[in-house]
């Protein structure tokens, strides 16, 4: 391609990428260097000719991002950005998958020119999607006429494993449905999976598939003819009204006498001998190892340059804008930076024992609403269930292909999407993204959520429905194990508010966070507890506290969450009467709690008071650590049952009476 290079020197630069990438993967006896063999061509158009990036500022506001949704290939990342003049040496890439470098296995969010942690095929996919999402929006929030601050694309390659996963489905049918016409994926059309050539499990049409997503379908017959690739690239930007998908033709390990174009290439090295004679039939010295040729690295050395220049001239503009539009500047700093304007929790409401019982759902959503309005960053939606998750903005209207600066999200029943997309737009910045469903469809999300506590994104999940008072949909609909499944996430806080006014302070919570939150709410009405006759709710701070004590030292202590809150207090009330003496404690977050200091904990929790009794309505596995080998935990230890939410509290012990009985039996 007409780069100023002589094609002997382009090819170079291109073999170089491929050696590089087998040599490391040879040396730590680890890895799939097929991948980024066949895309090394593809690789060094892309990053040297079209991608917008600054090699000496990874966290440019104005990049392309760049996302690696096939992250076995990591290889070829970390080739590129060595080559373009990133912070990654050659001796990091002699350090390929070990301990403490900054090339494991697969890419890790945190290192330098990584956008975005992959490796579960087509979560890179949806989050690339999200990524497109926060620039539409963002464009159509900041851009003025002459000042266009918000202005990139977002690239990605994907495989043949990523097309497969249902992930990818659903995020490329909502990406089709905006006209994400900046979002253009490189699709890797090798043939060849872990089992063999994909003809045994995969013969769709898929750039068929991808038109009716409505999507501009590419093919470039020949992945290492480069004039080909650039004019795809080409075509798929000037469709800005689409989101295009390049399918290209490539060979897995290409080069590779024995290996090109065969599953083996896939997952494991070449090996030595191999490794060999690749290099001799690309043409590249066989001798030697990690080899990067001082000369005909020109376009891979321009890139520092045009970075630099790149973010230069939008600075410049940045500038010029801040004085024409300040205001607008400062909004988009804050949201960029993640600063929180001071009054921004000023218009929460205030709830009082006084006000009708209210689900922690609905809540949620006015406290959503009053944070809307001075957190103007705040954004999401929910997986069709809107209505019932309380997840609208009242004061915006909807984020459609023509009226991008609405903040509430159709999202669609595309729950296994709608995380990944989150999880892009908090990577790309600029958003404070929200995403909401049933707790029992936590399920569906669970890999995109996983990856969220991995690279500790600041998302919050809004889970509604939190138990079986579901009631009459039945054991399908009702979460049991979830609550338990989701405090298994290291790096997920999970708060589970007993009334209104927790609710306020679990949202609090949650956007000062800089991890992920899940917040857990119920669709039942629960009564607003008095808090001038208990302690204060911003006591969930620390994860625990006592909303209750007893005069002198309790006989035992009732640690509840939720719903079960109000059951715990009136058992309280029950003991009394029959002079026993309660402690209750409110644990709406175990995460919170078990980062407060051990001295706090034991004053919430004394070491001297054995008699505990945990009330969830949830599977009890955790529980024991804060009732004790003497405590008893009351929750489900079964799936639910169709039938009215009051009576099932009852059926399964969730009662001031069955309390009260089991106090008596431990005590």
């Amino acid at each position: 391609m007409s780069n100023g290079l002589p094609e002997s020197q382009e090819r170079d630069c291109i073999n170089t990428i491929r050696t590089l990438s087998m040599d490391a993967i040879q040396k730590a006896n680890s890895g799939h260097p097929g991948a980024p063999m066949g895309l090394a061509s593809a690789a060094y158009v892309l990053w040297t000719h079209f991608l917008k990036h600054n090699p000496n500022n990874p966290e440019w506001f104005d990049r392309d991002r760049f996302v690696l949704s096939g992250g076995h290939a990591s290889m070829l990342l970390y080739s590129m950005l060595h080559l373009t003049g990133y912070d990654l040496t050659l001796d990091d890439m002699k350090d390929f998958r070990q301990w403490g470098s900054k090339t494991p296995g697969h890419p890790e969010y945190g290192h330098p020119g990584v956008e975005i942690t992959t490796g579960p095929l087509g979560q890179g996919f949806a989050s690339a999607v999200g990524m497109a999402m926060a620039e539409r929006h963002l464009a159509a929030r900041f851009n003025r006429p002459g000042y266009e601050i918000v202005d990139h694309h977002t690239y990605m390659m994907c495989g043949d494993g990523d097309l497969m996963e249902g992930v990818t489905a659903e995020a490329a049918s909502l990406a089709g449905h905006l006209g994400l016409g900046r979002l253009i994926c490189i699709y890797d059309d090798n043939g060849i999976t872990i089992e063999g050539r994909t003809d045994i499990t995969f013969t769709e049409d898929t750039g068929l598939r991808f038109k009716a997503y409505n999507w501009h379908v590419a093919v470039v017959e020949d992945g290492n003819d480069t004039d080909a690739m650039a004019k795809a690239i080409e075509s798929a930007k000037a469709d800005t009204a689409r989101p295009s998908l390049i399918m290209l033709n490539t060979h897995i390990a290409y080069g590779s006498p024995n290996k090109q174009d065969t599953a083996d290439a896939h997952g494991a090295p070449l090996g030595e001998e191999e490794v060999r004679l690749a290099k001799r039939n690309l043409g590249s010295p066989e001798a030697e190892c990690f080899l990067v040729p001082e000369e005909g690295f020109d376009a891979c050395k321009e890139c520092v340059q045009a970075g630099k220049s790149g973010e230069s001239l939008w600075q410049e503009m940045f500038d010029a804008y801040r004085g024409q539009h300040p205001e607008l500047a400062e909004q988009f700093m804050n949201a960029v930076n993640r600063e929180l304007k001071e009054g921004w929790d000023a218009d929460l409401p205030n709830f009082s024992e006084t006000d009708p019982p209210i689900a922690t759902r609905a809540a949620s959503g006015k406290v959503l609403n009053a944070l809307a309005g001075n957190i103007p960053e705040l954004m999401g939606g929910s997986a069709d269930l809107a209505p019932s998750n309380k997840t609208i903005i009242e004061s915006s209207h909807d984020f459609q292909k023509n009226a991008s600066t609405g903040r509430n999200i159709r999202f669609g029943v595309r729950e296994h999407a709608m995380a990944a997309i989150i999880s892009g737009m908090a990577l790309h910045k600029g958003i404070r993204p929200y995403g909401g469903t049933f707790l029992v469809f936590a399920d569906y999300m669970r890999p995109a959520i996983r990856l969220a506590a991995l690279m500790r994104l600041p998302v919050i999940y809004v889970f509604t429905h939190d138990s079986i008072a579901v009631g009459e949909d039945g054991p399908t609909h009702q979460p049991v194990e979830h609550l338990a499944s989701l405090r298994l996430f290291p790096g997920l806080t999970v708060i589970r508010p007993s009334d209104a006014t927790e609710t306020v302070e679990a949202w609090k919570m949650a956007i000062q966070s800089a991890e992920p939150v899940a917040l857990i709410l119920s669709r039942q009405k629960l009564p607003v507890m008095d808090r001038r006759r208990y302690h204060p709710a911003d006591g969930l701070g620390k994860g625990a506290y006592v909303l209750s004590d007893s005069a002198g030292k309790p006989d035992v202590i009732l640690i509840a969450t939720g719903s079960e809150m109000h059951v715990a207090l009136q058992a309280k009330e029950a003991l009394a009467k029959k002079g026993v003496s309660a402690r209750v404690v409110s644990m709406p977050s175990w995460e919170l709690f078990e980062n407060t200091p051990q001295e706090y904990k034991e004053s919430v929790l004394p070491p001297d008071v054995t008699a505990r009794v945990a009330i969830e309505a949830g599977i009890p596995m955790g529980w024991e650590r804060y009732v004790g080998t003497h405590g008893v935990i009351i929750g489900m230890t079964r799936f639910g049952a169709s039938a009215p939410g009051g009576v099932l509290m009852e059926k399964f012990g969730f009662t001031a009476e069955h309390v009260v009985e089991k106090v008596m039996e431990l005590l």
